[in-house]
């Protein structure tokens, strides 16, 4: 698979994955679709935001006024186009970090499950209804324990995406 990704980082924090991780977690997100959602090239954008951009974007966007972990931000190209856009990920560090601290994972684990969970927003899977959710969050676990990280909605702070602090 061809994958290019522009990765930025303006949260100000050093404490954020190298370019090297992010991309293999976002080609892991990729590869593990089914064969016929497969792609044999893609291109997105992540940028890594601080706390205030996250609440802006959360707040003009989801009208929600507060910072969050990953907004997905689809592209809207006709299919004519034929661009492999998939579109952009805006994920706050210190939100990932303090996610990862509060549900006792690792960052990296929590880092890789946050570009995965944002990469499938970008392939039109959601979390709003319960089926949905379910086939969504047994994709991620998959991805995710592939990598060789736990699963992500084992433990007590959440039990499925739709209650999960994702808020792409």
């Amino acid at each position: 698979m061809n994958l290019l990704i522009d990765i930025e980082n303006a949260s100000g924090s050093d404490d954020v994955p190298d370019d090297e991780h992010i991309h293999r977690w976002v080609k892991a997100a990729l590869q593990a679709l089914p064969t016929e959602q497969q792609r044999s090239s893609a291109e997105l954008s992540v940028r890594i935001v601080s706390e205030q951009e996250s609440q802006n974007l959360n707040h003009r966007y989801r009208q929600k006024n507060s910072p969050t972990n990953v907004l997905s931000f689809p592209s809207e190209l006709p299919p004519e186009l034929n661009i492999p856009l998939l579109g952009d990920l805006a994920i706050c560090a210190q939100v990932v970090a303090r996610e990862a601290q509060q549900q006792q994972k690792t960052a990296d684990a929590h880092w890789a499950h946050m570009l995965v969970h944002g990469t499938l927003h970008l392939l039109d899977y959601d979390h709003i209804d319960d089926g949905d959710a379910d086939e969504m969050e047994a994709l991620e676990t998959q991805i995710i324990t592939d990598l060789g990280f736990p699963e992500p909605y084992n433990d007590t702070f959440y039990q499925s995406p739709k209650r999960a602090p994702q808020n792409s």
